[in-house]
């Protein structure tokens, strides 16, 4: 694809994630994934999840830091310009011009009501999306030990309020050791086994044996 048509790419992604986002940064992960990982291919759920995770653990917005990501992936510098600049342009533009409007909308029923109908949509988005993490992680870890994790991961958050970076770090320095012990094991598990035994071959020796004597 030409430059042109990547920047293009760039720039319907973060007008939409950057519109739609309603509920701030969480809620428009979910539209960062579809678009990167569904709509155009940028990366696939593997690396999308990585990228998440090591966001998290970095200070300021996650959209911010999610659109500075695709746009760097997709045109290097200037596209990580290009799509952070695109996906606050347009509510940035729209927050100055609704802003002399403040005082007749912050009160409004109607208002109110268009956030209320959109939650649900927010929440099923961002259930599915952690659905399929948990899958994922249930393939990586093991049902047991990714169960594990979850509870431990919701008692660190919500039970002690452990800031979410230090979480990530700690989670993901163990998947390190984790993967790493497991080739290790494996390895070992594949050098001590004994070799198997041609079971068919030693059937076959007897038999010819037998047709040997009997044609003498």
């Amino acid at each position: 694809m030409n430059r042109r048509g990547i920047y293009q790419e760039i720039a319907w992604a973060m007008i939409r994630t950057g519109l739609l986002g309603y509920g701030g940064g969480p809620s428009a992960i979910p539209l960062f994934r579809y678009e990167a990982v569904n709509r155009y291919r940028w990366l696939d759920d593997e690396e999308f999840a990585h990228v998440l995770a090591v966001a998290n653990t970095l200070p300021g917005p996650i959209a911010t830091k999610m659109a500075a990501y695709l746009g760097y992936r997709q045109a290097g510098f200037p596209g990580a310009l290009f799509a952070v600049l695109i996906h606050i342009g347009p509510t940035t533009l729209a927050m100055v011009i609704l802003l002399g409007l403040l005082a007749v909308f912050q009160r409004s029923e109607v208002v109110k009501g268009m956030i209320a109908a959109v939650n649900p949509v927010v929440g099923v988005m961002l259930g599915l999306m952690a659905y399929e993490f948990l899958q994922k992680a249930w393939r990586g870890l093991g049902r047991w030990v990714g169960s594990l994790f979850i509870v431990l991961a919701g008692v660190l958050l919500v039970g002690y309020d452990v800031n979410a970076a230090i979480v990530v770090v700690v989670f993901l320095a163990y998947g390190l050791v984790h993967f790493r012990l497991s080739e290790f094991l494996s390895a070992r598990r594949r050098a001590t086994r004994p070799p198997a035994r041609d079971g068919r071959s030693q059937e076959i020796q007897p038999q010819t044996a037998q047709v040997s004597q009997t044609s003498d």
